[in-house]
């Protein structure tokens, strides 16, 4: 029997355990414990558990979609069996939240429409965060005046573009009626249950096609106030407004919207409210913004703070923090060889938890672990006690490095706006002796946009490795470059740092420069010149 598996129950029905698997059961039930101090439940299961609080919470969650006039009920009779047959479930949730309090969550279970709506059809984009962290430079370099918004019930704004057949089932459809009486008489029995039929009205969490709806109406609302979209990102607007540039940056329901006046930023916000109702605003220099805590000290600069996600991590990984590191990695980092033991299925868990929550912070507000996310990433599905050791390491070095934040800034040098761009390689460090390659770009001070990714190919000498590298690279390079175009600034001069001179004549020169060792090196990586 799998110990993954194991419970107190089977012992109880006369399982004899091993030490390792009563390990594993004290393991298994300690995490269960865990995720269940703060998760969320179905309506039902939360109703028994809480009572009056569930109901509560639930109502306020209905009462919201009821004043986005989000249902139309529909009359079982009428409906064909093959409709009541495909009606898509609505699912309520109620979530307990860290400090004790309840909130209802209610969506529809939409996967059934994805065998007749493909991902080309309900495609949404959502802001990059290097467009996100190049429009706050600019912001900090403009010293523009900043104010972040959240649209209440975003998707309930966007109306279905065809018809779609919810159904209510059980406990919770006494509640929907309790809210609204007119529903009672839509309601049927369907074995011992109660189901109210609903045609879907608004764009409800959960379908589909709800993001693209609501991204298109969004869109459209900003075209017809004035603003254009940045062709290299769909969720980036400007406006010029009064001889200035205003710029909007959003994410789903989440809004960025910057002006050297203050008063064209508030006449903004005045506009989306007239159409989308009251929203939650925060304005000043300091912002919590996708999870990311972002200030404006007045100087030019602009911090971008992951600290207190770093601080879940180290919490969640249960060890204490009792060494320095001043690196988030050894020279050992690749080295998968070796006496290794399996982790315990907490461990596990926990390496598959904490590793993405890396990858989250490093994008945002650390790259200086970019090297060492890029390797744990590698590890998720086959993680021994090797890797939990690397892990240690990067939890170490975030320890002693807590405060550290991305610093971010534009250098203008004489007037002249520059990009900066480093590229360099390990080369053959991996087992199968393929290089690595680090990289990063930058508008002056601190990192917009950092990337480690081991090479696909084996190349022949470290010089190939670092043309191949660069030719890696280029792109990302090019997408700054075209992506600041579109918002205004054009760079005169772009510095591309590396530290292979053969790699570089190669690169200027091209073919002319190969000899009897690389002449074998595809046209494709020579097109950075």
């Amino acid at each position: 029997m799998s110990a993954n598996k194991l419970s107190f129950d089977d012992i109880r029905e006369g399982y004899n355990p091993t030490t390792d698997d009563l390990q594993a059961i004290a393991y298994n039930f300690l995490n269960q414990q865990l995720h269940q101090s703060h998760t969320q439940m179905s309506a039902k299961k939360g109703i028994k558990k809480h009572g009056e609080r569930a109901i509560e919470a639930l109502l306020k969650e209905l009462a919201q979609l009821e004043d986005m006039n989000t249902f139309e009920p529909q009359h079982a009779q009428r409906l064909t069996r093959e409709q009541r047959m495909e009606a898509l479930r609505i699912i309520n949730l109620i979530k307990e939240k860290r400090d004790d309090s309840l909130k209802g969550r209610t969506c529809v279970d939409g996967r059934p429409q994805r065998e007749y709506i493909s991902k080309e059809q309900a495609a949404s984009p959502t802001v990059s965060t290097e467009a996100l962290l190049c429009t706050l430079v600019v912001d900090a370099h403009q010293d523009r005046y900043v104010a972040t918004a959240d649209i209440k019930g975003a998707y309930l704004h966007a109306e279905m573009d065809d018809y779609v057949l919810v159904k209510l089932d059980g406990e919770v459809v006494d509640v929907f009626c309790e809210l609204n009486p007119r529903y009672k008489e839509f309601v049927v029995m369907e074995g011992n249950k109660k189901v109210l039929y609903m045609r879907l009205i608004k764009a409800l969490y959960g379908c589909v096609k709800s993001a693209l709806l609501w991204y298109e109406l969004y869109t459209n609302t900003l075209k017809d106030i004035g603003f254009e979209l940045n062709p290299y990102d769909l969720c980036v607007a400007n406006k010029d407004i009064n001889g200035k540039q205003c710029t909007i940056v959003w994410h789903v329901d989440d809004n960025k919207i910057s002006h050297v006046e203050t008063d064209v930023v508030e006449d903004v916000i005045t506009k989306i409210e007239a159409k989308f109702g009251t929203m939650k605003i925060t304005r000043g220099n300091t912002h919590v913004f996708l999870g990311m805590k972002i200030h404006f000290p007045g100087d030019g600069t602009v911090y971008v703070d992951t600290i207190a996600h770093i601080k879940e991590a180290i919490e969640e990984f249960g060890e204490p923090m009792d060494r320095s590191a001043a690196t988030p990695a050894l020279r050992d980092l690749f080295d998968v060889s070796g006496p290794v033991e399996e982790l315990t299925p907490i461990q596990q868990q926990k390496f598959k938890s904490i590793v993405p929550k890396l990858i989250w912070i490093t994008k945002r507000g650390r790259p200086d672990i970019e090297l060492a996310t890029a390797f744990l990433c590698t590890r998720v599905a086959k993680c021994n006690s090797l890797d939990w050791k690397k892990l240690r390491r990067v939890l170490h070095f975030f320890y002693y490095t807590i405060n550290d934040v991305r610093v971010l800034s534009i250098t203008n040098m004489n007037s002249i706006f520059t990009s900066f761009t480093f590229v360099d390689v390990a080369y053959a460090v991996h087992h199968d002796m393929r290089s690595h390659t680090g990289g990063g770009s930058s508008l002056g001070r601190g990192l917009i946009h950092a990337k480690s990714s081991k090479q696909k190919l084996n190349t022949e000498s470290s010089t190939e490795s670092e043309v191949v590298g660069a030719s890696d690279y280029l792109p990302y390079l090019i997408w700054l470059q075209n992506f600041m175009a579109a918002q205004g600034f054009s760079f005169k001069r772009n510095v591309f740092y590396q530290d292979n001179q053969s790699a570089m004549r190669l690169e200027r020169n091209g073919r002319q420069s190969c000899g009897q060792k690389s002449r074998h090196i595809d046209v494709r990586y020579f097109f950075i010149k």
